[in-house]
């Protein structure tokens, strides 16, 4: 964990800028201001802290919207006056009721695969099985999501031979997202497999 005691202050007059990131889907959320004593309540309360220039005081994102930003982590840049904070937000970032303040866009790239496995996760807490696709498939147990894995893997295959790109494209998307029911159908996270190829980076 960062120790606030290293970081420059001085140079912004008492504040430090902070890159607000989801730490799952990698997208910037907001661009917030600390104090020392901000950065040291959001460590001790494990939710983003900052100071308002405009209110001329400390800020909790989300007191009023119930908005909030659970902290992760804080990371500071290479001469300790600007730090990144990773959070995981329990709901719209922006005071406009978008997910990030810099405009309507969802998490970008590979971002889109943490928003899959957390609509997924939603979608598993359905009470009716039937009130979506993915309800339906996890209700039909493990062996018919692994069946479909392997359908989808095929298809793609196929799609990668004969196909157009575009093809490929959809079929490796299909791929993707019976891949990751079959992960919530075993009750594993995604972040498990990336650890694995994480490890194989030193390979």
């Amino acid at each position: 964990m960062i120790d606030p005691e290293t970081l420059d202050f001085r140079k912004g007059d008492g504040l430090v800028p902070v890159v607000v990131q989801d730490a799952d889907t990698l997208q910037v959320l907001i661009l917030a201001y600390a104090d020392r004593a901000a950065v040291e309540e959001t460590i001790a309360s494990g939710e983003a802290t900052f100071f308002s220039r405009s209110r001329g005081g400390r800020w909790r994102k989300g007191e009023t919207s119930g908005n909030r930003l659970a902290f992760v982590d804080l990371i500071a840049d290479c001469d300790g006056d600007a730090l990144l904070m990773t959070v995981r937000p329990t709901g719209p970032a922006c005071h406009l009721g978008r997910t990030s303040c810099f405009g309507d866009a969802t998490a970008p790239g590979v971002g889109r695969l943490a928003l899959l496995e957390r609509t997924i996760a939603a979608r598993a807490q359905c009470s009716d099985p039937g009130s979506s696709y993915t309800a339906t498939l996890l209700a039909q147990g493990i062996k018919r999501i692994a069946q479909k894995v392997g359908e989808e893997g095929v298809e793609t295959a196929l799609a990668a031979v004969a196909g157009s790109d575009q093809e490929l494209a959809e079929e490796a998307a299909d791929l993707m997202y019976h891949l990751y029911v079959l992960l919530r159908c075993r009750g594993m996270a995604a972040g498990q497999m990336f650890n694995v190829l994480k490890r194989r980076d030193a390979a």
